[in-house]
């Protein structure tokens, strides 16, 4: 599924799931077709801004399966930051990020055509305070760990907690600010 309600090739899309979105409903942090977990729909045009544009850095939660056995200290290039190709020959360092190798979540379904649970992997849980493109991907790629698998867990304290895919939670408005840690907008 595209996290997007229109588009120009027939793929699925968020309006083909059970559920009847309010006009205006748009996705925050989208994720891309190879990516899975949670998505932030919503009518309201200031989150967008609240959340990535403020002052204050939001965490991004992201469970990462990587190809083959990362080291130590890999692990602690990853923590410290590692240079990215942003794009061409334009590099960046990536901020340094909160990982640790996890297990696998037993709960975790199978993802088809996925390698078996026997395969040379490492599991990550990767928190960015930053979001650029293809980032998590990026990073575990320049330390030559290729994606496997990349699960949004969470954005600040909202988080998937059992939601299965394409199933949809309604929050009342101020839980939903609260839980991203913006402030509520205020009418004058």
């Amino acid at each position: 599924m595209v996290s997007q309600f229109v588009s120009s090739v027939p793929v699925r899309l968020l309006g083909d799931l059970d559920f009847e979105f309010p006009e205006g409903t748009h996705a925050i942090g989208r994720l891309d077709s190879d990516s899975e977990g949670l998505l932030i729909l919503t009518t309201n045009k200031e989150v967008t801004q609240l959340l990535f544009c403020g002052g204050k850095p939001h965490t991004r939660t992201y469970l990462v399966r990587v190809k083959g056995r990362m080291t130590a200290n890999t692990l602690k290039r990853l923590q410290t930051g590692v240079p990215i190709r942003i794009s061409g020959d334009d590099y960046y360092i990536a901020k340094p990020a909160h990982v640790e190798i996890v297990e696998r979540p037993a709960t975790l379904p199978d993802r088809p055509g996925e390698l078996p649970i026997d395969a040379p992997q490492t599991w990550l849980l990767i928190t960015l305070t930053e979001g650029k493109y293809h980032q998590v991907r990026k990073m575990v790629g320049a330390l030559k760990h290729r994606c496997q698998r990349l699960i949004r867990v969470s954005i600040e304290n909202l988080a998937l907690e059992g939601l299965q895919p394409g199933e949809v939670r309604e929050l009342n408005e101020h839980v939903f600010f609260q839980q991203l840690n913006i402030l509520y907008p205020t009418k004058n």
